[in-house]
């Protein structure tokens, strides 16, 4: 009978407390104009959850350092060894090559890089682009804010590192140097057919 009564009571506490946010939700939104300010404002419930965009990172990312050791007169293979393979070679334009960038995160600006590189034949002539982010101001950027605790220094003493030398002794019936049986007999797969 108490377990009857403690349901019951549940039960009306919940139809109270979905009563209860009707009614707040409907008062909300009482005319024409509220009601539009509602589906487009904060008080809305949907506009409370965002959906999870993953990160796209598109490109060659191509930093400052490596930039700094372009010079003229280098080989496409040289280049294509700093910077890596283009993102974009026309067939129009052999000797041009494009290095574009792009990433796009969830409440972050989109960042876009792009750098060209002219050649002469095989000869790497000029170079020229956006203004390129250190390797480590890349990484600074990419940054999650989300800070993990300090690495406790992992050393052991000189009492854990002899008793780390002693050998291992059996405890109980479990032996730990017990040679493995010479032959095991495993049940057949299937039964045996007429």
């Amino acid at each position: 009978m108490l377990a009857l009564h403690r349901l019951a009571s549940t039960a009306t506490c919940a139809s109270s407390l979905l009563l209860i946010v009707c009614a707040l939700m409907a008062g909300c939104s009482t005319g024409r104009d509220q009601a539009g300010s509602l589906n487009s404002g904060s008080l809305n419930p949907v506009n409370w959850i965002t959906p999870y965009k993953a990160d796209v990172i598109q490109g060659n990312f191509v930093s400052r350092e490596q930039v700094a050791q372009l010079r003229a007169g280098q080989t496409r293979d040289q280049v294509k060894g700093l910077l890596g393979t283009p993102l974009m070679a026309s067939l129009f334009h052999a000797d041009r090559w494009d290095y574009v960038f792009t990433l796009r995160r969830q409440g972050v600006q989109s960042q876009a890089y792009k750098y060209t590189v002219y050649f002469t034949g095989d000869q790497l002539v000029r170079f020229e682009g956006d203004a390129m982010p250190s390797e480590a101001d890349f990484i600074e950027k990419l940054d999650s804010k989300r800070r993990f605790s300090t690495v406790p220094l992992l050393e052991a003493t000189q009492a854990q590192m002899s008793t780390a030398d002693e050998p291992i002794v059996s405890r109980g019936a479990v032996d730990v140097a017990a040679p493995a049986p010479a032959t095991l007999a495993y049940p057949p797969l299937e039964s045996a057919r007429p």
